[in-house]
């Protein structure tokens, strides 16, 4: 770019001439918007614990004679194999007997999909308390398209 002195007239030349150099503001705006998410992202990436997740396995069940079946219906009611359970207490009574067994049998409870967990977790609790130590969750194998 020409600077005039005073007095000095532009000539059509002068207009005509082309900037040939780049104008970067427009470049560095976006690079420092960029910037600034950026740095507000990775900690949210890098703030989450190490952990190795179960991977999903479908192993069929053995069904021994030894095994306890458990279920629970939507009523929230306790089964043993067919036989209804009426307390919580019957339940441990039973556990109890089958836990000081060798080998130990596992206990197979099958829960109805409408039932509520707390029915399902009162069985794990006593399943427990009795001292037995393989717990399994019975359910549909996923439907194969």
């Amino acid at each position: 770019m020409r600077y005039l002195r005073p007095g000095q007239r532009a000539s059509s030349h002068d207009e005509d001439e082309v900037m040939s150099a780049i104008n970067t503001t427009p470049l560095v705006d976006v690079m420092l918007v960029l910037l600034i998410i950026f740095l507000i992202t990775i900690p949210v990436v890098t703030q989450t614990i190490k952990l190795t997740l179960p991977k999903e396995v479908n192993i069929p069940t053995q069904t021994k004679p030894e095994n306890v079946v458990l279920g629970v219906d939507d009523k929230s009611n306790i089964y043993w194999n067919i036989t209804q359970i009426k307390s919580d207490e019957e339940l441990l009574a039973r556990l109890v007997k089958v836990a000081k067994m060798d080998p130990q049998p596992e206990v197979h409870i099958r829960g109805d999909m409408s039932s509520k967990y707390s029915s399902v977790g009162r069985i794990v609790l006593a399943v427990q308390r009795a001292g037995i130590v393989k717990i399994a969750f019975i359910t549909e194998p996923p439907a194969r398209n």
